[in-house]
């Protein structure tokens, strides 16, 4: 058992590089695209590839002290006690990765878009509330560019879609 404690330990090292925070919002494009072309497979790899991303950047030499400070509010937050509130909260994450797939699995780009904002959204102010200031502006720049960029290309690739130059 030891080998994971260790794993979870370096994966944790990694999970401190911003790098990844500015990534892992990205992950909900190919996402969506798989939704959209109805690919479970591609749904699954994708959901894959999002848990796996903390680790795939090096550990930061000198980690920034909010991004220290907001993941052990994290830490202390997940391993902490399970109030059924908790638990009803976390559930939140896979319904609404659920919603989303659903949503362009019908191929209802609006229905999309307004759930990968209430997505984006609900992870900054989730990181108000448990993390407070500091907290939240550590999350919101990842999270509110991840936002932008994925809703101007859903966007764009609609757009383009509807002129028959995508999809």
């Amino acid at each position: 058992m030891e080998w994971l404690n260790d794993f979870l330990a370096w994966a944790w090292d990694r999970h401190h590089n911003i790098l990844s925070w500015y990534i892992r919002p990205l992950f909900l494009l190919p996402f969506c695209y798989f939704a959209y072309r109805r690919s479970l497979l591609g749904i699954s790899l994708t959901l894959f590839a999002l848990a796996t991303s903390m680790f795939w950047f090096p550990k930061p030499e000198q980690p920034d002290p909010k991004v220290l400070e907001f993941l052990e509010m994290e830490k202390a937050h997940l391993t902490g006690a399970w109030t059924l509130s908790k638990t009803l909260l976390t559930l939140l994450v896979p319904i609404s990765l659920a919603a989303l797939a659903l949503a362009f699995w019908k191929r209802s780009l609006i229905l999309g878009l307004v759930v990968m904002d209430a997505l984006a959204l609900g992870k900054v102010a989730w990181s108000f509330y448990y993390g407070g200031m500091a907290g939240g502006l550590v999350i919101a720049p990842p999270a509110l560019a991840g936002l932008v960029i994925c809703n101007a290309a859903v966007l764009l690739v609609a757009r383009k879609s509807r002129s028959g130059l995508a999809m």
